[in-house]
């Protein structure tokens, strides 16, 4: 099966099945599979029904949905496609990394596979796009990053930054206007006070939400 079969909310699901799996190494929660698609966990529910049935999903009940070895390879695809339009968007056409999100999800479901092979020739096959993401190269190979939630670094740590939600705008745009972007460094100053943690960007203090520490990715220096 090609990707191209399936229903764009379809592959929605399955592209986003795959991104919650990158992070968290287990399977996906049908009410956080609603939220990302948009839609009602009613609605998720039959569509998932219908992935399984194509033999594209498995849902285990109280756990969430995983990737059949097929789905997985449709999955890939869509992120390949999503991440690569991303990085065109940004180095070719001009966007902010705030603003690419929207248009790569309408660009990906209609653009070809002979399309995508060039994009990505013409970019010189880039490993990672404009928000830190690994691409999948045309083979589905994915890199592996070890990386951490910055939630999870200590006072005093000097770590850099590796990768940012791509779904809050207005995080993208505090990040980029402080300098805190992919290669970046940052050390945390003191621990959470008021909701709020305090990092060091060069010899700027940058002030971050509790709540946003977990849309940003680090890799611990050293």
């Amino acid at each position: 099966m090609h990707v191209s079969e399936l229903p764009d909310r379809s592959q929605d699901y399955l592209k986003a099945i795959w991104n919650i799996a990158e992070h968290s190494a287990g399977p996906a929660p049908l009410g956080e599979l609603a939220s990302r698609v948009g839609q009602k966990t009613t609605t998720a529910s039959e569509a998932i029904r219908r992935l399984a049935e194509k033999g594209l999903v498995v849902q285990e009940p109280y756990r969430g949905v995983t990737l059949t070895e097929s789905g997985r390879k449709l999955a890939v695809d869509m992120v390949r496609r999503h991440r690569l339009l991303e990085t065109f968007l940004v180095r070719v056409l001009g966007y902010t990394w705030d603003e690419v999100h929207e248009d790569a999800e309408l660009l990906e479901h209609s653009v070809s596979d002979r399309f995508m092979a060039r994009i990505d020739a013409h970019l010189g096959h880039p490993g990672r796009d404009p928000h830190g993401d690994p691409i999948p190269d045309a083979a589905g190979h994915v890199e592996r990053i070890d990386w951490i939630s910055l939630a999870a670094v200590g006072e005093g740590e000097t770590v850099t930054v590796e990768q940012a939600n791509d779904h809050d705008p207005q995080l993208l745009r505090y990040l980029a206007a402080n300098g805190l972007v992919p290669g970046s460094q940052l050390t945390v100053t003191g621990p959470p006070a008021a909701g709020m943690l305090r990092v060091a960007v060069g010899e700027e203090t940058v002030m971050l939400a509790e709540a946003a520490l977990g849309e940003i990715r680090v890799r611990r220096d050293g």
